[in-house]
């Protein structure tokens, strides 16, 4: 077993440790920063891998424009239309109303994963101090030795090596590529059904090529994977309607288990836990990677602070109260944006009259109170500050 020391180690080579790393060698390209990474170090397997839609903030674009890491391909979503199938209820949200360029933007997980790779070997060529490992099954197991250890790991729900606090929806998403008949450019669709949340989203293949993402019941979503083309697609069409035309293909059909994961403290010591790896969320307002992104950016403000000053700068004391200031300034952001996500996740299932009533209520709230939906599109956009 072989040896080694760094200022930084970041664990987990996904796009929020690709982020925070590319964010500390932009501000601080001094730092003695050591990122693990289980990926291969080309990038030619993962341009074949992972291709389902991920929702990005305006907020997150913003941050990663900073780097150089926004995707070339991606659909951007100016208008979000909310609704309950077959109950009373709906809002529309647009960019124009909230003096935005865009609500949001839906790239594939591959895309964000690539470009941060790229972002990242072109900082590495002004960081003489870092080292990029790429850890193979195969390969020799090395020891590393770090002032401060950040887990970036995250992971999806149920393969995740730790649970601490959250609870399983009892909920599968159903993703794929639909085509549609006549579908409006731009446009994005939340439909709350029995089982869950039903999202149409925008991509970048074409106005009649959307994301499709349909929360159910395991057995319900796991018969939907089977079923035939035809039969699935005259199943979604029933429980959508045809607000947006005739379903005509679906492609690519993918399952993923939903829950909830967070951890209770983010630091401990010298550790630190952003990402995924601090918290998992259900896909309902698409805020998981976005939370993330936050994470990353602002811990990397922290850890410049503390490692680009001098030898005493750099004490394991300045070094938690740094951690703890992370912790403090995440607070409000990740309390809201977990306790938002979780009661969408299991209000919008619930099929108690009173609850169906309320839910109704809300988003005609949101439709006729302007102050109402510019709050919850603030927080969904840039999270709380």
């Amino acid at each position: 077993m072989s040896s080694s020391s760094c200022d930084i180690l970041i664990q987990g080579g996904g796009p929020v440790g690709f982020a925070c790393t590319a964010w500390i060698l932009q501000k601080f390209p001094d730092a003695k920063l050591t990122l693990l990474d289980r990926n291969p170090i080309n990038d030619d397997d993962l341009a074949n891998t992972d291709s389902r839609g991920i929702a990005l903030s305006h907020g997150s674009k913003l941050l990663l424009d900073t780097i150089n890491a926004w995707p070339k391909e991606c659909a951007h979503i100016h208008r979000v239309h909310v609704s309950q199938a077959g109950r009373f209820g709906r809002a529309l949200m647009t960019r124009e109303e909230l003096n935005q360029d865009a609500l949001g933007h839906i790239i594939r997980y591959r895309d964000i994963h690539i470009t941060l790779r790229q972002a990242i070997r072109v900082i590495q060529a002004k960081s003489p101090h870092f080292t990029w490992k790429h850890i193979h099954k195969d390969a020799e197991e090395t020891a590393i030795q770090a002032k401060c250890i950040v887990h970036a790991e995250g992971g999806l729900f149920k393969k995740q090596d730790w649970v601490e606090s959250g609870r399983d929806y009892g909920q599968s998403a159903l993703v794929g590529l639909i085509e549609v008949e006549n579908a409006s450019s731009h446009q994005a669709w939340e439909r709350f059904t029995a089982e869950g949340p039903l999202a149409v989203l925008p991509s970048h293949y074409g106005q009649n090529i959307l994301n499709l993402v349909w929360c159910g019941s395991p057995e319900s979503s796991q018969q939907r994977l089977q079923l035939s083309d035809e039969d699935f697609l005259s199943e979604l069409q029933k429980e959508f309607g045809s607000r947006i035309g005739r379903f005509l293909k679906i492609q690519d059909r993918r399952l993923y288990e939903l829950g909830l994961n967070y951890r209770k403290e983010i630091t401990k010591d010298n550790e630190v836990w952003i990402g995924n790896a601090a918290q998992t969320l259900h896909p309902v307002a698409g805020q998981g990677l976005n939370l993330g992104l936050r994470d990353a950016f602002l811990l990397a403000g922290k850890l410049v602070g503390v490692f680009s000053g001098s030898a005493e700068d750099q004490s394991s004391v300045n070094l938690q109260n740094a951690l703890h200031e992370y912790t403090q300034s995440r607070k409000a952001d990740r309390t809201t944006t977990i306790v938002l996500t979780d009661f969408m996740a299991r209000v919008f299932t619930s099929n108690l009259a009173p609850v169906v009533f309320a839910r109704g209520l809300a988003l005609s709230a949101l439709q006729w109170l302007p102050p109402v939906k510019t709050a919850l599109a603030h927080q969904m956009m840039f999270g709380r500050r």
